[in-house]
């Protein structure tokens, strides 16, 4: 998963049961909504009473178009294609990142308030097929970034990517209760405790590399964010009190060394202590996030304090300026996962208006009539780009966002 701008590191069937699907739910998902952030924004309460069909109805027709134009199926081994159309350098399949996205997008489906219990086949599907990007080097066990041996020649093995498929595992974990999942978040921390730079002196020690490579010259704030928030997860469900120490130590060194304001998170501190000071919305969540669960598992208010506060700073600064809407749609749906963790400890309504402005705004804007699909900019975010390819990514991201809309508030405490 990048830190920066590089995204683009990161012949379809013709979608008839997709068409099918927009017609019976046409005149609904049209009637009735917020049209933009801005108005949601100035009306928080009303926005967030609205009925929740439609959020659940758009849920569904995005996930049938990433299905109907981006699965690859059996055929495929199970997986995705990175982009459609293919563009030129591209690779047969998609990357981890990509991966784990729809495999997050799969299980949020299955948390609808009607008819999410038929996507549990689906999400199967998924965590099988996410085995093929496993390394096969028992000495440094994770997901690399590409498949391994025989689809692909593997990759890189990025911290903040394990991170992410521990939180996976953790959410079907709540879901289901299946202890090979719990199991699969364990195994996914202990490959993301190996990130931890303990060379004492450099400036401000400890935080966590990028990546598994030689030349990664950066503690970054998304994988140590990340990072604190399993390891909360983890304290949470298990009472182990190793992952405690580890939640701990991760927060607190992002706060301490990377927080420029209250929410808001610097990218990176580099080995000869430059700051990078660029800001993105799931590094503002993973702390609100972590914060939310250390709350939730030791009862130290101070943490709550802090949760909410973040969240006050981060949609303050986000909502300003059309800055949301110009963020990556991914990194926003992070970050509406944890306000809405928040939620279930403290209630807000402008937590879920914040998003149903956002998401409504994306419907209009961004999504393709004839094929159902969301375009961006090449920076996975803003306003759509005729030019740019549909993106796996961005729309897993938008299968998330409007999942999120439609559940129920009595579920957002399995977030964690």
């Amino acid at each position: 998963m990048p830190t920066e701008q590089a995204y683009g590191d990161t012949k379809a069937s013709p979608p008839t049961r997709r068409q099918r699907r927009l017609r019976r739910y046409a005149a609904a998902l049209l009637a009735g909504v917020l049209p933009a952030v801005t108005l949601a924004l100035a009306d928080p309460a009303a926005a967030a009473s609205r009925h929740d069909s439609p959020w659940a109805d758009r849920a569904v027709a995005s996930y049938e178009a990433m299905q109907d134009n981006l699965y690859l199926g059996s055929p495929g081994h199970g997986l995705y294609r990175e982009a459609l159309p293919a563009r030129t350098g591209d690779n047969p399949y998609s990357f981890l990142w990509e991966f784990r996205e729809a495999t997050q997008a799969t299980i949020d489906m299955r948390g609808l308030p009607k008819g999410g219990n038929r996507y549990r086949g689906d999400v199967a599907d998924r965590f099988r097929a996410l085995e093929q990007y496993a390394t096969d080097d028992p000495t440094h066990p994770g997901y690399e970034s590409y498949l391994t041996p025989p689809l692909g020649a593997g990759g890189d093995l990025y911290y903040d990517d394990n991170a992410v498929v521990g939180l996976s595992y953790v959410a079907q974990y709540r879901a289901s209760h299946d202890r090979t999942m719990l199991a699969g978040a364990r195994s996914a921390f202990a490959t993301v405790a190996r990130a931890w730079d303990t060379d004492t002196s450099k400036s401000c020690p400890g935080g966590m590399h990028w990546v598994e490579a030689d030349w990664n010259t950066i503690r970054a704030a998304n994988v140590t964010g990340l990072a604190a928030q399993l390891a909360a997860d983890l304290y949470d469900l298990t009472r182990d009190r190793s992952y405690l120490t580890w939640a701990t130590r991760a927060y607190d060194w992002n706060r301490g060394c990377l927080r420029q304001s209250a929410g808001l998170y610097a990218n990176d501190i580099a080995d000869d202590g430059t700051v990078n000071p660029t800001l993105w919305t799931y590094n503002s969540g993973a702390m609100i996030a972590a914060a939310t669960l250390l709350y939730r598992s030791t009862g130290d208010s101070t943490y709550l304090h802090n949760a909410v506060e973040d969240a006050n700073g981060a949609l303050a600064y986000w909502t300003s300026q059309d800055r949301l809407y110009n963020q990556p749609a991914i990194f926003n749906a992070f970050f509406f996962e944890d306000l809405l963790l928040l939620d279930s400890v403290r209630h807000s309504p402008t937590y879920v208006a914040t998003l149903r402005g956002y998401t409504q705004r994306l419907w209009n804007e961004n999504r393709d009539p004839a094929t159902g699909l969301f375009r961006f900019q090449a920076s996975n975010g803003g306003a759509p780009d005729p030019a740019q390819s549909f993106m796996t990514l961005n729309q897993a991201a938008v299968v998330r966002l409007f999942a999120m809309a439609a559940w129920d508030s009595r579920q957002y405490d399995r977030l964690g």
